[in-house]
């Protein structure tokens, strides 16, 4: 899994053994001082903080298919017929679209019977493993759709479960307006910003603040909430801008992908590209257009776009292009982000109650980042015995095609048995009916490093924790702790 430090570069860290030395007073400045900072020396494996030596080496990738959560290919799942979830997983993968079918209900209320069996739908999408992008529509095709009285009626009816199982939806599509719920061809006359907005404005106030609503064109976006793509300063707070990403069902079917994107085109691209650093960006393909559906358009356009997920079973001669040219395999392993730790460098030993300076380079060959907040944990193992702690990082950070160092200084509890103990990174659910289910974590593009009964990536085999190693300690220390 990883390169053994030399004998040359052992002696080095045994030279420098009595070097670095912090004390008490040096610990209590917090992991923000400069005293506090481990160096980023590359590779040079007598890096040294201000605790104890350092030892670095490197991880090897895989070019594996990663079945990881909310990203990548999607297949179609029935929210009405939970009988049919287990076959999600079975198909290798983790997101199932559910396109709601409301054509009975557009001059009524939602019945009992439906709710009862949204609710069941939920709950199997969650035993079997997946997380659902969700759509309700009153109509496959250019029939008719419901007045806007009846859609914001029945947003009301859908808010308790959008909010009880939230846990389970990756991302929302706004739906509802007219031909498959795809923001054209009203019937009853929705094809204008106020009763957009009006749609709009339910939909983010029903779907729990933690989860993006996806609209069929930028252009909405921009009427609805004016001021540009969204910029670092606005990621993820909460507003409306920020909760707002895009889906786009005709992917590079035409230059304006079937009137996805006004003129000018490629500006409009680059709104979408903008809001794709910070939102879910994923849909459909819908008919084949060279060279745009040819493979070094195709990628480029993802990566550029930042997308997320993308239609497995629609258009299969789109897909079928991606086969004949070779990028299907590529494109399976980029969708959303894809992440695999580079280096590792940290203390080589640590006592208990000491400190473990830690620094890990991240590196995401994905087309985008995570969508949903997803946190970052530490585990120190040694047999059963396994201590977490919560960074203050997220992973929605770490941008795709860039190396992102995680420098962390963590406190081993006193009661900590001397010994070897694995050091693993651990990304899971932000949820906490969730957090614990290794299904729902993000496994690492590394060889050897997943264990898949926890969820834990193990990125140290053998960290030794030893009585007799420098550097200042705590004795009262009773727990894994990041020191800020």
């Amino acid at each position: 899994m990883k390169h053994q430090p030399s004998l040359a570069i052992s002696l080095a860290l045994a030279v420098t053994a009595c070097h670095g030395m912090i004390t008490d007073e040096d610990d209590q400045r917090g992991a923000g001082s400069e005293e506090d900072t481990v160096a980023d020396h590359g590779d040079n494996d007598d890096t040294t903080s201000g605790n104890a030596p350092m030892v670095s080496f490197d991880l090897s990738e895989s070019d594996a298919v990663i079945a990881n959560p909310e990203r990548g290919y999607y297949v179609g799942y029935d929210l009405t017929r939970p009988d049919r979830a287990s076959a999600v997983r079975a198909s290798g993968r983790t997101l199932a679209i559910s396109v709601v079918k409301l054509d009975s209900y557009r001059d009524r209320p939602l019945d009992s019977t439906l709710l009862a069996a949204l609710d069941a739908g939920f709950d199997a999408a969650r035993a079997n493993g997946f997380k659902i992008i969700l759509r309700f529509s009153y109509v496959s095709d250019f029939g008719p759709d419901a007045p806007r009285s009846v859609i914001l009626g029945h947003i009301d009816q859908l808010e308790p479960l959008l909010r009880e199982h939230v846990d389970v939806i990756a991302v929302m599509q706004a739906g509802f307006i007219g031909a498959w719920g795809e923001w054209h061809a009203s019937t009853n006359g929705l094809d204008n910003p106020t009763d957009r907005a009006a749609i709009i404005n339910a939909l983010l106030a029903a779907l729990p603040p933690s989860r993006n609503l996806q609209l069929r064109r930028p252009m909405f976006k921009d009427t609805f909430a004016p001021g540009g793509a969204l910029d670092a300063s606005e990621a993820w707070d909460g507003s409306d801008r920020a909760r707002l990403g895009h889906h786009n069902d005709c992917f590079l079917a035409s230059g304006s992908d079937y009137g996805t994107y006004n003129s000018p085109v490629d500006a409009w691209k680059q709104y979408v590209a903008d809001d794709g650093r910070y939102t879910a960006i994923g849909g459909e393909t819908c008919a084949v257009s060279v060279p745009r559906t040819d493979c070094a358009s195709a990628k480029a356009e993802m990566e550029r776009l930042h997308w997320s997920y993308l239609n497995q079973e629609y258009n299969r001669d789109v897909l079928a292009v991606w086969q004949t040219q070779g990028c299907a395999a590529e494109i399976d392993l980029r969708l959303g982000y894809r992440f695999a730790v580079a280096r590792v460098a940290h203390t080589e030993r640590v006592a208990p109650g000491g400190i473990l300076d830690l620094e890990v380079d991240v590196v995401n060959r994905g087309f985008a980042s995570p969508f949903n907040e997803r946190p970052v944990e530490i585990v120190i193992g040694q047999g059963t015995t396994r201590r977490v702690v919560r960074l203050a990082a997220d992973a929605r950070t770490w941008a795709p095609g860039v190396k992102t160092t995680l420098t962390v200084r963590l406190r081993i509890p006193a009661a900590t048995v001397a010994g070897a103990h694995a050091v693993a990174l651990r990304l899971p659910d932000v949820e906490p009916s969730l957090a614990e289910d290794p299904r729902y974590a993000i496994q690492l593009a590394n060889d050897g490093a997943w264990r898949p009964a926890t969820g834990d990536n193990v990125i140290v085999d053998a960290l030794m924790i030893d009585p007799e190693a420098p550097g200042p300690r705590d004795p009262g220390a009773n727990e894994l702790v990041e020191l800020r």
